[in-house]
């Protein structure tokens, strides 16, 4: 595997080896122990999660709080997204600033999240299927997000306004300054 940095710290990009032939591929997509000795991170996943979205769909920014924040390793499984994260550490010199990463089933990338950042992606591709491994469960009540159109993180999510597809939830979150709970 190739691991690339990024400018936000623990923020990584992850380049799986893929082996290709008269039949298809093969590529490990995660190995424990390989992970740690690439990245120097001890991940401990304990939950996936999976969804299937329609050009325009738009997810997020989201986070977990407290006992319950998250670590995420994410990919595509089929189509293609622009992946953001947006870090939320209050002690981070980068905090509120944001990277982009574009993910698809062709590039075959995947993107190692730390906690203390929100997430979210749109879809590009007429339809896509995400794929995310999770360190920690879900728990509703540390759920907390951020808006995706807040000025001051300027967000170009690659797609028109017109054509974003937002749940009702994601349309109403607050932006950073008025957004973090539990930190």
């Amino acid at each position: 595997m190739n691991v690339i940095a990024t400018e936000l710290e623990g923020c990584l990009i992850i380049e799986p080896k893929v082996f290709y032939d008269e039949r298809g591929y093969f590529m490990e997509t995660f190995n424990e122990s390989a992970f740690e000795a690439n990245t120097g991170i001890k991940a401990h996943f304990v939950q996936d999660n999976q969804s299937k979205s329609t050009r325009g769909v738009l997810r997020g920014l989201h986070y977990q709080t407290g006992a319950y924040a998250q670590a995420k390793l994410v990919r595509v499984i089929e189509g293609e997204v622009l992946d953001v994260v947006v870090d939320i550490r209050p002690e981070s010199k980068t905090y509120g600033q944001h990277i982009s990463v574009l993910l698809s089933s062709e590039n075959n990338k995947q993107f190692f999240i730390p906690r203390g950042f929100a997430h979210g992606f749109v879809v590009l591709s007429d339809t896509a299927t995400f794929f995310y491994k999770c360190d920690n469960i879900y728990n509703k009540d540390s759920e907390g997000g951020i808006a995706y159109n807040d000025d001051s993180l300027k967000i170009d999510w690659q797609l028109e306004d017109e054509i974003l597809i937002i749940s009702e939830k994601d349309k109403y979150l607050p932006e950073l300054q008025n957004s973090l709970k539990i930190w």
